[in-house]
């Protein structure tokens, strides 16, 4: 009886650290992770948390190439993304579907997390509000939006673009696997603010590219101060109706309705392939200007600082032979557009030994890349 009280003593002492000492996010962790048999986040975990609805109106459907799935994919392809646990594999050519296919259980109705891909629309709703006059200009600093930011050191020379850019100089580790680092506590606490704003800045920004989540989750904040509305809607207006996407989708958010702007988005493959459409397009749907060109231009160029791998918000491979440039998220989420060849490749799936070794950019994007412009010349 004795020992079991000190047990539970012990116990409640170590609870009650927990908290103090910030790491309560640990018990929303273990619950939505370790709980329901996973060792990380996971991309069917978007109803585990809140979230705001993107809706869209009109929908429209892709049209379906005269080839439409007439082609099955080669061996290596199929054994590569099947080794990889890919959900969803759609392949767009010309403005039209080629080629869909879908495993273990997903079709062409399931929402999967976008995980950092929503970094690159967190980018276009700036490049929108930017258009609009929402925004003056992109050079604008972090603390015309919190004046609280003048008082830290580096914080007052912190502009939108660095945050675009990966160069805001923040003290971030981007750690997926340790629990008691920023990105844990961003994902599975409550309050987004408290999380992202207690970061200093560690240097000058414009320094140096350095892909940070809390880059990301700033320049959300900026966002929604400057639009005061939620940045869901705001999407949905001005992208998701527009757009035509076949779906409404879901941002997650924190406790306080505040998205996730470094991940996140739930959606269907077909949905994100319309945003990698976009970009081939030039920012147009139809006759319709929907992004301006110079920005989407702006965030597909990359950058002497990242040395040529990343632009704003997307990442990029101008030195492969098929030239390509893409959204990237956890576990190999993938919008990749090719504009030699119009075509744009969506993979998603739950791939977390997904190596890196093309100076951070995954190996499979390439393979994805090359393998798939030789089967649908």
């Amino acid at each position: 009886m004795k020992v079991l009280k000190y047990v539970l003593g012990g116990a409640a002492v170590g609870v009650a650290a927990v908290y103090l000492l910030g790491y309560d996010y640990l018990f929303s962790g273990i619950s939505k992770t370790y709980l329901k048999g996973k060792s990380s986040a996971y991309i069917d975990d978007g109803n585990l948390f809140p979230g705001n609805l993107i809706a869209t109106e009109e929908p429209e459907l892709w049209t379906e190439d005269a080839e439409y799935n007439h082609k099955e994919l080669p061996q290596n392809m199929v054994e590569n993304l099947k080794h990889s646990k890919t959900a969803a594999f759609v392949v767009i050519k010309n403005r039209k579907i080629l080629h869909e296919q879908y495993w273990d259980g997903y079709n062409q109705l399931s929402h999967t997390n976008s995980f950092s891909m929503a970094k690159a629309v967190t980018v276009m709703l700036l490049g929108k509000a930017l258009e609009e006059g929402i925004i003056g200009n992109i050079d604008k600093q972090l603390s015309d939006f919190y004046p609280e930011f003048k008082e830290k050191e580096f914080g007052n020379k912190v502009s939108l673009k660095h945050l675009a850019q990966m160069e805001a100089g923040l003290d971030w580790d981007e750690d997926y696997n340790n629990p008691f680092l920023p990105n844990a506590k961003a994902y599975y606490g409550k309050n987004l603010l408290k999380t992202v704003f207690s970061r200093k800045f560690k240097q000058e920004p414009g320094t140096r590219f350095e892909y940070q989540s809390g880059s990301t989750q700033l320049l959300g904040f900026a966002l929604k101060k400057a639009l005061n509305q939620t940045l869901a809607s705001y999407l949905s207006e001005k992208f998701w109706i527009p757009m035509g996407m076949e779906q409404n989708a879901s941002w997650s958010t924190d406790h306080y309705g505040m998205e996730k702007t470094y991940c996140c988005i739930h959606s269907n493959a077909r949905d994100y392939a319309k945003l990698g459409q976009l970009f081939l397009d030039d920012g147009k749907v139809g006759e319709n200007q929907i992004l301006n060109t110079d920005f989407i231009k702006q965030m597909r160029t990359p950058t002497e600082k990242s040395k040529e791998i990343y632009g704003m918000g997307l990442w990029i491979n101008y030195d492969n032979p098929i030239k390509h440039y893409y959204f990237l998220g956890l576990q190999g989420q993938y919008i990749i557009m090719v504009p030699e060849h119009n075509m744009v490749i969506v993979r998603t799936g739950s791939y977390s030994n997904n190596p890196k070794n093309d100076r951070g950019r995954p190996d499979q994007v390439k393979f994805l890349v090359n393998e798939t412009v030789q089967l649908f010349q």
